[in-house]
């Protein structure tokens, strides 16, 4: 039993530092600058924990936890560092692929939002797509593509749910994504979309999501495809980061 859990405990560890190794890797190519600032990260905590021990003329024991404490910050703001370098070099390969949209929506992990992959409106012809999402604060009807081809398709899709949600101020949230005066970057979509306040209970908000499948099967009774997807390929945000 214990030679396992050391096994599970390595199996573990190599795969974090290969998972590390291959999200350096992936983010190096588009970030030559990478390495100096992940250097950086580590090395200035260290210095200064170096400098305050000089300082204070600290006894050997508190230089050693001083100076450890530095690398463990230095290691903390590496990987922050990386992440968050990694995720703006996926977004920047993302952006403009049909079907972006549709993966960063999905990865929002945030509690009581649900979106699913697949849209629930295609334009065969342009690729155009709606996503439709819910959360506590609202319901999210979230397009890809032209922005006045989107809108006009937009504003259809909040029709129905208006029909859905008479008498209740739920929310509908109309976003465009793209690169337009009024449109939202791919890269600032999931926080355009978690930023609002919340206005249901959870129990409102099962009642919606509810309501909405109802609706979305009798789309697909009308001959909306069931699962359908822009480019047919699904981008995760492992794909994101050339995992």
């Amino acid at each position: 039993m214990a030679q396992t859990d050391k096994k599970d405990t390595k199996t573990k560890k190599t795969s974090m530092i290969s998972t590390v190794v291959q999200v350096f890797r992936f983010t190096y190519k588009e970030d030559r600058i990478l390495p100096w600032l992940l250097a950086a990260a580590i090395l200035v905590p260290t210095l200064v924990a170096v400098v305050v021990c000089l300082v204070f003329r600290f006894g050997w024991l508190s230089w050693i936890l001083t100076v450890l404490l530095g690398i463990m910050l230095g290691l903390l703001i590496a990987t922050i560092t990386l992440t968050r370098r990694s995720d703006r070099v996926g977004y920047r390969k993302m952006d403009g692929r049909p079907g972006a949209a549709g993966s960063v929506l999905s990865n929002i992990s945030k509690a009581g939002f649900k979106f699913p992959q697949d849209p629930v409106w295609i334009d065969v012809k342009t690729k155009d797509a709606i996503w439709r999402g819910t959360g506590r604060t609202g319901v999210y009807l979230v397009g890809e593509g032209e922005y006045s081809r989107v809108m006009k398709a937009l504003d259809r899709e909040e029709t129905k749910i208006r029909r859905i949600t008479q008498g209740s101020a739920i929310p509908i949230y109309k976003i465009s994504v793209g690169h337009g005066p009024k449109q939202v970057p791919l890269s600032k979509l999931q926080k355009t979309v978690v930023s609002k306040k919340v206005k249901l209970t959870p129990m409102e908000l099962d009642q919606l999501n509810d309501r909405l499948v109802t609706l979305q099967k009798r789309q697909n009774s009308l001959g909306m495809p069931k699962g359908i997807d822009p480019t047919k390929i699904h981008v995760s945000r492992r794909a994101m980061r050339g995992k």
